[in-house]
């Protein structure tokens, strides 16, 4: 479908689904595939609608499932989703008003993380096996995070990267070999943690009053560390929100030595994704552990 019906035939399903006529759409910022908008109903209401000209399967849903389950850790934002179709595409979430941080913006989101991880998940991966992420990474329920890690991020990851020649096959193998490791490497065993999946900078909005907001989950039980890896790669948080996390979560002994090992899975996907400077990244943590 041309993408200018696609969107007035997702404009005329968000008024049948909200109950009110789109008075206006107005294109906004909203990550490197969607097409997103600021859409005003004629009832008052601001709302955040996102569709994409190419949705893979279940693509919407799967995301709205994920911010409905990171949702229920109520110490930390997360918009409401107001309505969701897979055909066609779209998703539309209640209108965050961003605004500057206060004081206390960054000790919130760090006992808010902590918050969310304790909640939990019945597994590694997720219930409904929906693969996450742009590169649409396997989710199949693990009892162990050796073995998501391993068979559901590192192993495909390698294969993926091997397969468009975005890494050296020295780097792919050591992937590899990273992956048969886990048991040693990966620190104190723990239950699956409820995870943001890709907190990055990005994906951290700030409204009003400094309330942290959650958007764009790649939502799968993991381990804890990963989300703070994640969180230390790109940038954009502050020292209090880490130590705020340590001081309501404290984590395992060693984890200092683990933050690369949990960033491998982001680099690698950047590295396919992008090229550039991240193969190197991925060389550079590869060699703390091989």
């Amino acid at each position: 479908m041309p993408t200018q019906r696609l969107v007035q035939h997702v404009l005329e399903r968000i008024a049948i689904d909200l109950g009110a006529d789109v008075a206006r759409a107005t294109s906004v910022h909203g990550g490197d595939v969607a097409l997103s908008f600021n859409v005003a109903l004629d009832d008052g209401r601001r709302v955040f609608a996102k569709t994409h000209a190419s949705a893979p399967p279940h693509h919407f849903s799967t995301e709205a499932a994920g911010l409905v389950w990171i949702r229920e850790a109520r110490e930390i934002g997360v918009p409401e989703v107001l309505a969701v179709s897979d055909d066609p595409p779209f998703l539309v979430l209640e209108w965050i008003e961003e605004a500057g941080p206060d004081a206390g913006t960054e000790v919130a989101l760090g006992h808010g993380l902590a918050s969310l991880h304790r909640a939990g998940s019945p597994c590694f991966g997720r219930e409904d096996r929906r693969s996450t992420g742009s590169r649409g990474l396997p989710n199949e329920p693990c009892e162990t995070w050796v073995q998501f890690y391993a068979t559901q991020r590192l192993l495909p990851l390698a294969r993926l990267a091997r397969d468009g020649r975005a890494l050296a096959d020295h780097a792919t193998r050591s992937l590899e070999t990273i992956a048969a490791r886990l048991g040693e490497l990966g620190g104190e065993v723990e239950p699956p943690a409820r995870l943001h999946g890709d907190l990055w900078g990005g994906n951290r909005l700030v409204g009003t009053n400094g309330r942290n907001w959650l958007i764009d989950p790649a939502a799968h039980g993991g381990h804890r560390e990963f989300d703070l890896a994640m969180m230390r790669l790109f940038g954009g948080f502050g020292s209090d929100c880490f130590a705020a996390y340590g001081e309501a979560f404290p984590l395992s002994e060693g984890w200092q030595d683990r933050v690369a090992l949990h960033q491998l899975a982001p680099l690698v996907v950047h590295a396919i994704k992008f090229g550039g400077s991240y193969p190197a990244a991925v060389d550079a943590a590869l060699a703390r552990y091989v």
